[in-house]
């Protein structure tokens, strides 16, 4: 298979050449989502020699990956992992989601969750819950770590799932679509790296309260 990594980038200046160079041995190429940053992400990027495609301004992660999915069906992908630019992720580990789409997956969730929340802060764990809970309860589909980032899609699955949302939930709506679409799902376990850095960019309460408010709209609208 030839496979892409899309790496959704907003000011990731400090962390995205490290999270390129960990990525490079396990995928055919990389696109990077350049969305709208104001610091060097892009120049970074493109120093490393992969793709950037960049929004003028942030339009957020839905956004993002929407574009990274558009770009790498026209680079004719047969599969494509999504992670984090934050250096969260274990690019290692992308063998195990090449490794599940070999055996019949369309659509392959990293969880933290199947790894008993290793290194996890306990608000982290309780907004995850959280965000599985509003995941079931709005489209009928249960996975362990639904906001998970680290994700794979096949060229089928690209085909099928239609993003429509902007910001962070994004990563609900990948999975109302599986369901939507009766792709095959399978979760595999991933370890999370927690750094100052990483934990600084997640969501924060009044983000999250938004997100469940337009995934509400978003199941209302269906």
């Amino acid at each position: 298979m030839k496979i892409l990594a899309i790496i959704p980038a907003y000011n990731e200046a400090t962390t995205i050449a490290e999270v390129l160079q960990k990525t490079k041995p396990f995928v055919d190429d990389i696109i990077v989502v350049n969305d709208g940053s104001s610091d060097r992400t892009a120049e970074i990027a493109r120093t490393a020699g992969v793709l950037v495609v960049s929004h003028v301004i942030n339009r957020g992660l839905g956004a993002a990956i929407g574009t990274g999915f558009a770009a790498a069906q026209k680079l004719g992908a047969d599969a494509v992992i999504t992670l984090d630019a934050d250096g969260q992720h274990d690019p290692a580990e992308i063998q195990k989601f090449v490794r599940a789409m070999e055996q019949g997956a369309d659509v392959v969730i990293g969880s933290r969750m199947l790894t008993g929340f290793v290194g996890m802060p306990w608000y982290r764990r309780i907004a995850q819950i959280l965000g599985n809970l509003v995941t079931f309860f709005l489209f009928g589909a249960w996975v362990t770590d639904s906001q998970s980032g680290f994700r794979a899609f096949t060229k089928y699955a690209l085909g099928k799932i239609e993003i429509k949302t902007n910001r962070m939930e994004v990563s609900s709506e990948l999975i109302a679509e599986t369901k939507r679409h009766k792709l095959t799902m399978v979760e595999v376990p991933i370890k999370a790296i927690y750094t100052d850095y990483s934990l600084s960019k997640g969501q924060s309460f009044f983000v999250g309260i938004k997100t469940l408010l337009k995934l509400v709209l978003k199941r209302i609208s269906q």
